[in-house]
């Protein structure tokens, strides 16, 4: 215990030695527990790329790099863009080749849905059919977004 002429500065006070840094030194990967050992290390060995990295590329050299690249030569370099594909709307390639479009599919898409009868009374038709109620403000779900208009017979039904 401190007496009272002790003060709280003088309970610690270092020891002029290097004692404190010596503990708190890296462990040796020798005496580490889970850690990989320096053999270990060694063993694993190195494996270089397939191919040499920017070796012919222009500007490895001091004389290239002072010179820059010209313009031609980075234009050179470009990928073109690939142009999107057309179709003719009968399918998803171009020719005719492809999936037809499905017309119990319907092409606009639904927002949230809620069943015919509110929840007011039974209904046996609930898993057919729905309302339409309009796209939320958030962010749709991957089920909700997959929901389509099929056009009937009924037009609050649809």
């Amino acid at each position: 215990m401190m007496s009272e002429k002790q003060m709280a500065d003088d309970a610690y006070q270092p020891t002029g030695t290097n004692e404190e840094q010596e503990d708190a030194a890296p462990l040796d990967l020798q005496n580490a527990v889970d850690e990989r050992t320096y053999d270990d290390m060694l063993d694993e060995g190195y494996s270089p790329p397939e191919k040499p990295l920017g070796v012919d590329k222009y500007g490895t050299t001091a004389e290239e790099q002072q010179a820059g690249e010209s313009l031609d030569e980075r234009l050179s370099q470009e990928v073109p863009e690939v142009a999107e594909l057309g179709g003719d709307g009968l399918g998803d390639l171009p020719g005719g080749q492809g999936e037809l479009i499905d017309d119990e599919v319907g092409g606009e898409r639904a927002g949230r849905l809620s069943a015919p009868d509110e929840g007011v009374r039974s209904d046996t038709t609930k898993e057919l059919i729905a309302r339409d109620e309009g796209i939320d403000g958030g962010a749709a779900s991957a089920e909700e977004a997959a929901m389509h208009v099929i056009e009937g017979e009924d037009p609050d039904l649809t």
